[in-house]
């Protein structure tokens, strides 16, 4: 089934209404195939229609096939109005997470006595399991990024910056075929890599220190996203310690992890693990991983707030850390998808051992 129909069959006869507004960027690219930066779609049971401005409608023609172009007036959400009023539409389904409350209410006062129906994250729902062709859109992805890890290792040497590695690992993944970053690569090193999320800083690398790098490809429109912990140098016994720790998370979070259960109970195998060997609570304090597709984080999560469960075709990380304030970080993430028996690891930069350089 095409993911138009898909869309109908599930959310217009459960919404119980005429059409439905789609301005996510994110599912407006996976619904119609089109990559420019402006523009919406309404889909009715019987239209699918794609309004944008005069700077995309020869890119429409080139990339949009299922759906029928309606070229803007001067104001998007009048041009909106006008469709649905020219077609008698009585109700209209929005995505509530997207619109903001300013263009709700413009929208709303156009469409007087048209009811609004809000969508929360059911038209996101439809991107959780991933079809083949987006399968291998992230495994060139994860390719990429492991070429360029293999190449950022020879640029981590005693003084070089952080900003400077991830500028390097930048390059890399431009140079071997990525659309750009997935998001601004992190590089933190020494005590400053037990910031789970710390900036790529001004700071010297130095021997002895543990170098923790995590970035991906973006390579048609999908993320990849992988971490890996080194040392510069040779490592000591505690570095060595709390890396086996990280790694057998991983591992068992890995062989235990399967469509059917909850993003909680996946959440659950690593976390168990790292508390019972003493670093619970905040040695841990984000989830084991979350989806990945057309936006770097989706959903469901690997996480112990997440209720929901884990389809087959899910497209997810698992990266588990310990974080010890004043001494530093380990976090070793892979991108994997969940199939009806087993995994598949799109990520094959070696972390066995802990490296060093």
């Amino acid at each position: 089934m095409d993911r138009l129909a898909r869309l109908r069959e599930s959310l217009m006869s459960r919404a119980d209404v005429d059409a439905i507004l789609v301005t996510n960027p994110q599912n407006r690219r996976y619904l119609s195939g089109f990559t420019g930066s402006a523009g919406v779609l309404l889909i009715s049971r019987e239209l699918a229609l794609i309004i944008t401005d005069f700077r995309y409608w020869e890119q429409v023609a080139a990339e949009v096939t299922d759906f029928t172009l309606v070229k803007q007036s001067a104001d998007i959400w009048e041009s909106i109005a006008g469709v649905v009023r020219e077609h008698g539409w009585q109700s209209l389904a929005f995505e509530a997470f997207d619109l903001t409350v300013y263009h709700y209410h413009q929208l709303e006062s156009l469409l007087q006595g048209i009811r609004m129906v809000p969508l929360n994250d059911e038209l996101n729902r439809l991107r959780w399991s991933k079809e083949p062709e987006e399968v291998e859109l992230l495994r060139i992805a994860a390719d990429i990024t492991d070429r360029a890890w293999e190449q950022t290792l020879k640029a981590i040497k005693p003084g070089v910056r952080e900003r400077d590695v991830a500028l390097e690992f930048d390059y890399q993944l431009r140079l071997n075929g990525a659309d750009g970053s997935s998001f601004t690569t992190i590089v933190i090193s020494g005590v400053r890599s037990s910031l789970p999320h710390g900036a790529a800083s001004e700071k010297a690398i130095q021997p002895g220190e543990l170098v923790l790098i995590d970035g991906g490809a973006l390579y048609k429109g999908y993320h990849a996203d992988m971490t890996r912990t080194v040392v510069l140098g040779r490592a000591d016994a505690e570095q060595k310690r709390i890396y086996h720790l990280v790694l057998r998370a991983q591992q068992l979070a890995l062989e235990g992890l399967h469509a059917g259960m909850t993003g909680r109970e996946a959440d659950a195998i690593a976390r168990n693990f790292l508390a019972g060997e003493g670093y619970g609570g905040d040695f841990f304090g984000h989830g084991l991983g979350h989806s990945v597709g057309l936006e770097i984080h989706e959903s469901p999560r690997l996480s112990k707030s997440e209720p929901e469960v884990i389809p087959v075709g899910a497209a997810v990380t698992v990266e588990p850390g310990v974080y010890i304030p004043g001494w530093g970080g380990v976090r070793i993430e892979d991108l994997v998808i969940v199939q009806s028996d087993g995994l598949l690891n799109l990520t094959h930069s070696p972390k066995m051992e802990l490296l060093e350089i």
